[in-house]
């Protein structure tokens, strides 16, 4: 691993479409950049833009850096997230994502 700064609002990120089932309202797309994978963990970010999606997490702590969402967890608490917020979630958990403002996230996840 290399000594190096990535500027977590401004990194340009690559198109990770979501899957047609996924998507619930709008038009919304996903974009990601891995920072880092090596050994146990994956550093990346994360961006979504305004809309509604699903999804099955794996278990990962992030920090939102710009942007605000809505996160209902099946079968638990609703988060709601703006920049400046850390956020933990469970492998397995099926989410809905309402994004009222793109966010962008940096994630750690174990590999």
């Amino acid at each position: 691993m290399s000594c190096r700064v990535v500027r977590a609002l401004s990194a340009p990120l690559s198109p990770s479409p979501l899957e047609a089932d996924q998507v619930v309202e709008g038009d919304p797309e996903v974009s990601t950049l891995t920072v880092v994978a090596e050994g146990s963990i994956e550093v990346g970010i994360w961006e979504h833009t305004v809309g509604v999606s699903t999804d099955v997490e794996a278990d990962e702590v992030f920090v939102v850096v710009a942007g605000r969402a809505t996160v209902e967890v099946e079968g638990a608490a609703t988060l709601e997230l703006a920049a400046g917020d850390i956020g933990i979630l469970e492998a397995g958990a099926r989410t809905t994502w309402t994004v009222h403002q793109t966010l962008r996230k940096v994630y750690l996840l174990p590999r």
